[in-house]
């Protein structure tokens, strides 16, 4: 079915519609990754957002049931330049068409992403629209100018459970992952080294919390404004006196909140799987995957017993901080590399060694 891809700035791209039909809207946002596009789909990161694919083809592998990051797809529409029309790969179960059938999931194909993606590197990212069907230029990007936007916004209550669950039982030690849109493979990643895994919502008070007796905190990934959750950050102000405390990508947003740090919009964000990154401590280059919007400004953080471990070698933006005398850490990247490289799963390493020093093993 004809479609539309419509720009706040008034930008109009034609093309063939394919999964669920109506309108979609969204902060659109480009991802350079080349493979992967199942995990992206179901990042919870994503929820709010319209994700283009700079890469020119995608379904070729189709989609299967191992390479889901949750229980849904969160991302508000697809744009890509060529939905492949079959798929080859011995762990397919269906093609990406019938996927986002199934979950009510706009994509659009036809247009010509790499002229979008510069544009929002040009004019940083905007918000856009998916509609199918005839209608009105004018009318269809009025609607886009009026969409919400996603500064501001509490994203995270809609991407996770109301109540606590069980990943793993099994393990040494147990930790306590403070769900803010966890990825499925940060769970696994934790199950694989001996760990006990329970998931609690970001909702839920520290007292409640203690209760769970943890042996560590993981702080996940998540979508949106990481200044527009005041309630975990204080949750959070707690917890990390207590216990080892390991952020990932939302999750340092949180931490560094916690020492007064301030948060703030990239131009474009960072999105996909090929991000150069130094650890200072040890002076190594990681390639790692990325998808953020949002940032911590990295002059906020002088002081408090914050020292910064990690920056981005694009546009030297913070990527990593580590308190000097507690046992608390945190990434802006994604080092569970689902979809990504593999260079990162050190850190869960240090973050059970972690664990283990304050037990005393």
């Amino acid at each position: 079915m004809e479609g539309y891809l419509v720009l706040e700035d008034g930008s109009v791209f034609k093309g063939e519609v394919f999964g669920a039909t109506g309108e979609r809207y969204g902060e659109l946002i480009f991802n350079t990754s080349m493979t992967g596009y199942q995990e992206i789909l179901y990042d919870p990161s994503y929820k709010g957002q319209i994700v283009v694919m700079t890469y020119p083809l995608i379904g070729n592998y189709g989609v299967n049931y191992e390479d889901v990051e949750s229980d849904r797809i969160h991302l508000e529409g697809f744009v890509i330049r060529e939905r492949s029309k079959i798929y080859s790969n011995w762990r397919a179960t269906k093609p990406l068409d019938m996927l986002f059938y199934e979950h009510g999931v706009t994509g659009i194909e036809g247009i010509d992403t790499r002229q979008i993606t510069v544009m929002l590197r040009e004019k940083g990212a905007m918000k856009g629209g998916l509609f199918t069907g005839e209608h009105s230029v004018k009318r269809m990007i009025e609607k886009v100018k009026k969409s919400p936007d996603i500064v501001g916004v509490d994203l995270i209550r809609h991407v996770i459970k109301e109540k606590p669950y069980i990943w793993c039982d099994k393990g040494k030690y147990k930790v306590v992952v403070l769900d803010c849109g966890v990825k499925q493979n940060t769970l696994r990643m934790l199950a694989e080294r001996n760990m006990k895994v329970v998931i609690v919502p970001a909702t839920m008070p520290s007292e409640e919390i203690d209760k769970e007796e943890p042996d560590g905190i993981l702080v996940s990934n998540g979508p949106g404004d990481p200044s527009a959750v005041p309630y975990v950050v204080k949750t959070l102000s707690t917890l990390i006196e207590k216990y080892p405390v390991f952020g990932i990508c939302f999750g340092i947003q949180l931490i560094a909140q916690v020492f007064g740090g301030k948060t703030y919009k990239l131009k474009f964000g960072h999105h996909g799987a090929n991000h150069p990154v130094k650890d200072l401590l040890t002076g190594r280059i990681y390639i790692t995957a990325q998808n953020h919007s949002f940032c911590v400004d990295i002059n906020t953080l002088n002081g408090n017993g914050i020292e910064i471990t990690h920056i981005n070698l694009n546009d030297n933006t913070l990527e990593g901080i580590a308190h000097k005398k507690l046992p608390v850490f945190a990434v802006q990247f994604h080092p569970e590399n689902a979809p990504g490289p593999l260079d990162a799963v050190y850190l869960f390493d240090r973050f059970k060694h972690m664990i283990e020093k304050r037990a005393g093993n």
